[in-house]
Order: structure tokens, then C-alpha cells, then sequence
């Protein structure tokens, strides 16, 4: 844990190919995934946008139980004691592991460890705290599994970085033994959305009435939403894994995350924050194509690998 705590990217460069896939997710996402797009045409929306991913060679890729839901593996040929619990993002009402293989075998192959992406289950069907349990039951079971907790690393992005961190309280308050790192990619941690950034350049991703759709889906009626239950933020932070954070300036849930850094902080926990300018909501998704995104997933790998004892 000898990285600095703080660290803000230089600018991204790239110009050009930044604002034709800002103009893309404009139109593509923000411009779709909200209502009155149903929920199922806006799943249907993020698996077509993400069938052009490339997964990086050298991996092996398999389906699993975990937790009774669907997960996807990533290993490495040579495999790994190690592994990341991986658990995606999409407002808790769309994504699957197979909508963020970017991300979740670019870790696996930069870090030399399985990655484990669970499928929990989503609103509306599924509403808090459905994906929550879930998550909690995996780690377990990976626990019972035989991986110990020094070995496993529970990582997220927007609502999965929620995930990550309710989970990691979760954890703390069964007294299970904690994990490893806990990694987070632009998490939601105030879901009463009260604080949310207004970026001078805009947010080519997340539309605010998705937000608005995607909370009342998700949330309990009659459950204040700055409960420590959804919204970690106001959740007693003291205790938890060493943690990264990593945020864009350009959208509008960066204040989640640099509440929380401060948070984290003044409970006596570690956290290293990473600030990337020029840069959109969980950009770490266009690794392979934006020269930010691979060096801001090589920073998570390294991560993982200094936080697991003994390495991969």
C-alpha cells in the first residue's frame, strides 16, 4: 500500500476518437437507456452495444453456479489461486457479466487472476435486497469453496460498485472474515441522488431520469434512500478492505465517489482515489480502444495484486 492516495490522470489525449464515442454514447445510450424505454428493450440495448467486445487471448472462459445464479469465469491458461468477485454494473436493472467482459477479462488477463462475474438478480423483479444477498451468498460460497479471504478481491462498477461496498459491510456485520481489496469503478454510493455533479463538458452517459427510473425500481417504498442499507455513503465505513476507487470528471455521479474517499478516510480506512479528466462513467469499458482505459485497468490489476498475500 505504498501508492500514493491520491492520483489525477494527465489529460487523456486522443481527442478525436474521445468525441466520436462521447457522440455515440450520446445518442446510442444516454439517448436510449431511460424512459420511456422498457426495461427489457433497455437490456436488450446494452447486450447489442456490447456484442463487439474482444476479450483479450490467453484466457479461459466458462460458465457457472454461484450462489444459485448464473456467474462467468475468467482464468488464466495457467491458472490462479486468486480470484476477483466481479459484480457489474446497469442502474440494478440491466447488465450481465457477459455485458462487461471488457472489463472483467481485462482483469483477469493484467492481474493473472479468475475473475468470477456473478448474474445476480435485478430489478424490477428482483428488488433490494435481492442483489445484495446474492453477492454476499457468493462469497461466501467461494469462502467455503476453499479460497480464503486474503485471496479474494470484490470489485464493481456503478451499481455493482454499490454492490461492492454493501457487500463489504454486509461481511463486517455477519463477522465474516473481510476480503482482501475492494475495487470500485465509479460506484453509486448516495442513491437519494441529492449531490449529483453537473460536468461542464455533460455526461454522454448516464441520462437523469434513467436515474430517477432506476431508483424507484430498485429501492423499497417507505425505505428513506440515505439509509446505510442502500446508500453506503452514510453507512458506518470504519473496518472495511483496503479499497480503489477510480471516477471520471465527467459524469455525474464523481461526487459518489470523492464523498466517499472522505469518508473512508475519516473512519481510518485506506483508500487510494483516482481522478480521470476528459473522461466518462465507467470509461475502463473501451480498454483495447481509449489508451486511459487500459492504464486505469492496469492500475486496478496492480492493485489486486498487491492486496492479495503472496500474489497471484
Amino acid at each position: 500500500m505504498n501508492a500514493p492516495l491520491e492520483f489525477t490522470a494527465p489529460e487523456p489525449g486522443q481527442p478525436w476518437l474521445r468525441a466520436t464515442l462521447r457522440g455515440a454514447l450520446r445518442v446510442l445510450f444516454r439517448g436510449l437507456m431511460r424512459p420511456p424505454m422498457p426495461v427489457m428493450l433497455q437490456r436488450l440495448v446494452l447486450r447489442s452495444l456490447s456484442t463487439s467486445i474482444l476479450a483479450p487471448r490467453g484466457l479461459l472462459r466458462d460458465t457457472g453456479c454461484l450462489a444459485g445464479r448464473p456467474c462467468e469465469w475468467h482464468r488464466p491458461q495457467g491458472g490462479s489461486h486468486v480470484v476477483l468477485l466481479y459484480l457489474h454494473g446497469g442502474a440494478f436493472i440491466t447488465g450481465s457479466p457477459a455485458t462487461h467482459r471488457a472489463i472483467t477479462a481485462s482483469l483477469a488477463k493484467r492481474a493473472g487472476v479468475a475473475v468470477c462475474a456473478l448474474d445476480y438478480r435485478l430489478a424490477p423483479e428482483h428488488p433490494f435486497p435481492a442483489a445484495r444477498d446474492d453477492a454476499v451468498t457468493a462469497y461466501r460460497e467461494l469462502l467455503e469453496a476453499g479460497f480464503p479471504a486474503s485471496r479474494i478481491v470484490i470489485g464493481g462498477d456503478s451499481a455493482g460498485g454499490n454492490l461492492t461496498l454493501l457487500t463489504a459491510l454486509e461481511i463486517k456485520r455477519q463477522k465474516l472474515p473481510r476480503p482482501a481489496g475492494l475495487i470500485c469503478f465509479s460506484p453509486v454510493t448516495d442513491l437519494s441522488g441529492t449531490a449529483h455533479h453537473c460536468p461542464p463538458a455533460g455526461d454522454p452517459l448516464i441520462h437523469p431520469a434513467w436515474v430517477d427510473q432506476a431508483m424507484t425500481l430498485y429501492c423499497p417504498s417507505g425505505l428513506d434512500r440515505r439509509d446505510p442499507a442502500l446508500s453506503p455513503l452514510f453507512a458506518d465505513l470504519a473496518g472495511l478492505a483496503p479499497m480503489l476507487v477510480q471516477v471520471a470528471e465527467d459524469e455525474v455521479l464523481r461526487d459518489d465517489s470523492l464523498r466517499l474517499a472522505t469518508r473512508v478516510r475519516a473512519a481510518g480506512g485506506w483508500v487510494r482515489l483516482e481522478r480521470y479528466p476528459g473522461l466518462w462513467h465507467v470509461f475502463q469499458t473501451h480498454t483495447g480502444v481509449l489508451r486511459t482505459a487500459d492504464e486505469a485497468l492496469a492500475s486496478a490489476a496492480d492493485f489486486i495484486c498487491r492486496q492479495v498475500e503472496g500474489g497471484a
